[in-house]
């Protein structure tokens, strides 16, 4: 199974003109095959969408503002880090947020989250069913429209326990933008400059959830991952996107190191130094590793290799037996014993899994998102044009510092 995730992948970020060059027999038996399951997944797209238009599939609007993160293709766009920038944002201005999360691969970006932001006041809820989660959570905490303005009421000792603050005062809709029976007032979505658009098809053939058209319903478009590509490549990204919605408006972010936490004891952090002219084995599940590796290369490391799994692959002691023969290859072409790194998503999706790699260090790499000063575009900017929209769609008259 692994293989034929593998090929799709290959597939999808080969362009149709360079196909017979590029993939192997394998791969290429199976583009017919993935050109008519993309065919059927086009003629539901467009069904689904006509039945919520014309409301023969009903769309629910919370009693708080809600902010979707999504994206157009699959994985390594950002939208969990910017989930979280945003948490931090209207916790730190006191506003509590509701996470909503589908919960993929054992929910690890729902575990990423609860312990980046342990100890301020956010709620996660994780499922499927984001409308009956939402509702569930909503009346357990209740919820306050602005600072200044209206609250559901509480029993009265609900009431002695939970503060104003503690009400949940936005809901942030985490891969939001395909999930249409929640109302939204403001609608993010995240590109990977590294691989935009792939084969420019629709899953399976392609990563494309929904045509490039889908842009118009954004009303803000981050370009992450800004920093690993040249300035002319973003410029011919900006043009391509704003072909689709002149008047939207484009930030740039990128993933910036933190530190490392060493799996044997998470409590500790370690320098970025800590790879420094070091042997590195780069372990990840992620939807797109090329940005992590690329990440490790810059930091000095003297060499930097990789073993890349599907998104969300829940490892398994077989794959620690792979990675563990190609730790020990290494360690004898290199002379010294090499290190593992792993990003904060797959650490918390098998932080158990990974203990069976000792001898051998194993560092979760934690970073996080930052804006890049671009044409104007900036962190501050980022946040005057959300509460605009805000204001404009759900009467919310609450400013971010």
């Amino acid at each position: 199974m692994e293989k034929v995730r593998r090929s799709v992948k290959q597939i999808a970020c080969t362009p149709a003109s360079q196909r017979l060059f590029t993939l192997s027999a394998f791969q290429l038996s199976l583009v017919p095959l993935l050109s008519i399951a993309s065919s059927l997944y086009s003629v539901a797209l467009r069904l689904r969408r006509h039945l919520y238009r014309f409301n023969l599939l009903e769309k629910h609007r919370l009693p708080v503002p809600v902010i979707s993160v999504g994206n157009l293709t699959w994985g390594g766009n950002g939208k969990t880090p910017m989930v979280q920038f945003l948490a931090r944002c209207f916790a730190d201005d006191g506003i509590s947020p509701l996470i909503l999360t589908r919960g993929y691969g054992g929910a690890d970006e729902a575990k990423m989250l609860q312990r980046q932001l342990r100890g301020i006041s956010v709620k996660i809820g994780v499922g499927a069913n984001r409308v009956a989660i939402a509702a569930r959570l909503l009346e357990q905490y209740g919820y306050v429209t602005s600072p200044g303005g209206s609250q559901k009421q509480l029993s009265e000792e609900k009431t002695e326990i939970l503060s104003k603050a503690d009400m949940i005062g936005v809901a942030i809709l985490d891969d939001g933008m395909q999930h249409l029976s929640v109302w939204r007032d403001v609608e993010i979505v995240m590109v990977n400059a590294l691989m935009p658009w792939g084969n420019h098809q629709l899953l399976p053939l392609g990563p494309l959830r929904e045509p490039l058209t889908a842009l118009r319903r954004a009303d803000i478009l981050v370009i992450h991952h800004a920093d690993l590509i040249q300035v002319n490549d973003t410029d011919a990204l900006e043009s391509m996107i704003r072909k689709v919605k002149v008047s939207l408006p484009i930030f740039f972010t990128k993933m910036a190191p933190m530190h490392f936490l060493p799996c044997r004891d998470v409590s500790c952090k370690l320098s970025l130094k800590a790879v420094d002219n070091m042997t590195v084995l780069c372990l990840s599940g992620i939807g797109f590793a090329d940005s992590f590796i690329q990440t490790i290369e810059r930091m000095g490391a003297a060499y930097v290799d990789h073993l890349d799994f599907s998104d969300h692959h829940l490892f398994q002691l077989k794959d620690i037996e792979v990675v563990r023969t190609r730790l020990q290859e290494l360690e004898s072409e290199y002379g010294a014993k090499p290190i593992v790194v792993v990003t904060e998503k797959d650490y918390d999706r098998a932080p158990e899994v990974l203990e069976h790699l000792k001898p051998y260090e194993v560092l979760v790499l934690c970073s996080h998102l930052q804006f890049l000063a671009h044409k104007g575009s900036t962190e501050d900017s980022f946040k005057k044009i959300m509460w605009e929209r805000l204001r404009q769609r759900s009467g919310v008259t609450m400013s971010l510092g």
